[in-house]
């Protein structure tokens, strides 16, 4: 799965768009590379956000079935690492 879909599916982000201008701009990386929108995520990545006073790392736990996903299972899919 494209990281701008997984992280609007796992509620990361609110919309894919936004998502695809971080990539753009060089603000995701998975396992410390810097990524394109297009970049397919898998189980066991380790997805980091760089924002202008901290860095938030997340690791991918599993793919999402359907393109929306509650927000109390959030933690099925994706661990905020500390």
């Amino acid at each position: 799965m494209r990281i701008d879909k997984y992280l609007k599916y796992v509620n990361i982000v609110k919309r894919r768009a936004i998502a695809e201008d971080m990539c753009k701009n060089g603000v995701i990386s998975i396992d410390g590379k810097v990524v394109k929108p297009s970049k397919n995520v898998q189980v066991g990545d380790i997805i980091t956000i760089t924002y202008l006073e901290r860095s938030v790392k997340y690791e991918v736990l599993q793919m999402p079935n359907t393109k929306t996903i509650l927000k109390t299972e959030q933690n099925r899919y994706v661990k905020e690492m500390v």
